[in-house]
């Protein structure tokens, strides 16, 4: 899949959580990334530079970076 595919995906993700507010979002957004995107899908994103993604889905993406997590 194309980065500039999952770059929109994440974002879309993030935009329709932001009505619950950025922290939220935020979660939420990681959790959906982090349960439902296959391995590639992952790897690819976190592969990518975070300042491409809006805050909420880069700050995310840095989540699903993290180890433990």
């Amino acid at each position: 899949m194309e980065i500039t595919r999952l770059r929109y995906m994440a974002d879309q993700i993030a935009r329709n959580l932001v009505p619950h507010g950025e922290a939220l979002a935020i979660e939420g957004t990681f959790q959906h990334i982090r349960d439902y995107w296959d391995p590639r899908m992952k790897a690819a994103i976190l592969a990518d530079d975070p300042l491409a993604l809006s805050p909420i889905a880069a700050a995310a993406v840095v989540m699903l970076a993290q180890p433990d997590r």
